[in-house]
């Protein structure tokens, strides 16, 4: 595993700034951060590079497209060899409504953040992900009341 790549004070500033909205004009952000225009570009190209921004993409809100329920899920499974552990992995990344997986330690084995318009859609994806599945010893379901804070935004200042 390689170290990750080293940030300094200009790059985590750029980040800080980029992270709260990644359409700031280069311009902009170098005015903030005592930069010029390209040495910011030069600095985004890099670490996009190495991986520190990993897309740029919109974030949008689920419910203004229909997908008004937010669940989150535990699920354990049965045996947790290399191969039974991937099997899981790739099929839960494969499934547009999981908008997030984690592999855990603790009871659960898998945390999952899942999307979707109606109870019944879930129904569906339970016994489609769940129910079909040998390697599913069992899984816990919370529904989201409200949506307090989400985000995916890193503390980099430091």
């Amino acid at each position: 595993m390689q170290p990750p790549p080293r940030l300094d004070a200009f790059d985590r500033k750029i980040l800080a700034i980029l992270q709260q909205d990644n359409t700031t004009p280069q311009r902009t952000i170098g005015e903030a951060v005592n930069l010029s225009a390209p040495a910011v570009q030069r600095r985004i190209k890099r670490m996009t590079e190495d991986g520190v921004i990993r897309a740029n993409v919109a974030i949008v809100d689920p419910a203004a497209v229909g997908q008004s329920i937010t669940l989150f899920v535990e699920v354990e499974v049965i045996s947790e060899t290399a191969e039974h552990i991937e099997a899981a992995k790739r099929a839960f990344a494969a499934t547009p409504e999981i908008q997030q997986c984690y592999y855990v330690t603790g009871e659960a084995d898998f945390i999952l953040v899942i999307t979707v318009p109606v109870m019944a859609d879930y129904e569906a994806l339970t016994r489609r992900l769940f129910f079909g599945n040998n390697n599913v010893k069992r899984f816990r379901t919370f529904v989201a009341m409200d949506r307090v804070k989400v985000g995916l935004g890193v503390v980099v200042e430091g």
